[in-house]
């Protein structure tokens, strides 16, 4: 489970730095990179969007934990 947890979080701080791109300079990386309205692109954002659902169940394990 440690691992999903950390790619789950790689995949939450790329979304943010991609998001943070797009506010500060207009600039989506993952449309530049995978091609703007590709498969690839919209799969990027699903595995982000899942990626922080596991996030927010790791947040309130911990959170019930202490």
């Amino acid at each position: 489970m440690e691992t999903l947890q950390k790619i789950c979080l790689v995949l939450t701080i790329v979304g943010a730095l991609n998001w943070g791109l797009i506010g500060l300079l207009d600039f989506n990386l993952v449309a530049t990179i995978f091609g703007s309205g590709s498969i690839l692109e919209k799969l990027i954002y699903i595995l982000v969007g899942i990626a922080g659902i596991v996030n927010i169940g790791i947040l309130f394990n911990h959170i019930e934990s202490h």
